[in-house]
């Protein structure tokens, strides 16, 4: 089941984190395409990742953005940071993502940082373990991220109140 966000009713911002020239080998030769990886969010919780491939790079971007709103999720946040310690996983990339101190900032690398920062977290730790690849990790932040439960959340799942979560 997907939430259904209306990306139209959202200001969000674009960010390219990969370009691949991809090839296939067909019987006349090699196909070239471009592969490309964009982070859309809007800086106040929503975020997704898209993946787009075409023969051209304009056309790529199109394609992943237009993929990226399709995947958007909300990101539950408690003051400027997150909820709690949570690890993403997606292929072989793994992304671990700890709550940091107000003031913190985003410590992250490469395109686990860019979303982080799309969804609009300011104060957050995040370590990439296993695959490299850009768009695994990307991926794999947004794994973590779709995880993400308040206190309030599992108090409902549970039947309690948030009182007697938090005891």
């Amino acid at each position: 089941m997907r939430n259904i966000i209306d990306a139209s009713k959202l200001d969000l911002n674009e960010t390219i984190v990969n370009i691949r020239r991809v090839a296939k080998t067909v019987k006349g030769g090699k196909n070239m395409r471009f592969s490309v990886t964009v982070v859309v969010g809007d800086k106040n919780g929503y975020v997704g990742v898209g993946l787009g491939k075409a023969q051209e790079i304009p056309e790529a971007v199109r394609k992943a953005t237009e993929d990226a709103k399709k995947n958007l999720i909300y990101v539950p946040t408690v003051g400027t940071t997150i909820p709690h310690r949570n690890v993403g996983v997606f292929g072989a990339g793994r992304v671990i993502l700890m709550p940091a101190a107000q003031g913190t900032g985003v410590i992250a690398g490469s395109s686990a940082r860019t979303v982080l920062e799309a969804a609009g977290i300011k104060d957050v730790r995040a370590k990439s373990v296993g695959s490299d690849n850009a768009g695994n990790i990307a991926y794999a932040t947004l794994e973590g991220l779709k995880n993400m439960m308040t206190v309030e959340k599992v108090a409902k799942l549970r039947g309690k109140s948030p009182e007697e979560i938090l005891r």
